[in-house]
């Protein structure tokens, strides 16, 4: 992929089902609450990162180019 992404999870949104972590073992980590928290918040683009965005049953990891804020998941529509 070759690009570098900021990675957010909408703590808000997020209900700790742990998918995040199934998907991308080590680019997420849940705190005592259960509320996901991405290892690294700036990270090379990766496919099971990318899993886990998709794979989340609410949508609450949002990736982005860290240059132009531009969304890599959601896409816009």
């Amino acid at each position: 992929m070759g690009d570098r992404w900021h990675v957010e999870v909408d703590r808000g949104v997020c209900i700790g089902s742990g998918m995040c972590l199934s998907h991308a073992p080590g680019g997420f980590r849940l705190d005592s609450a259960r509320q996901s928290h991405p290892s690294e918040p700036d990270t090379d683009a990766n496919e099971q990162i990318l899993a886990a965005a998709e794979g989340c049953p609410v949508e609450a990891i949002l990736i982005t180019l860290p240059d132009t804020g531009e969304p890599v998941f959601p896409p816009e529509e």
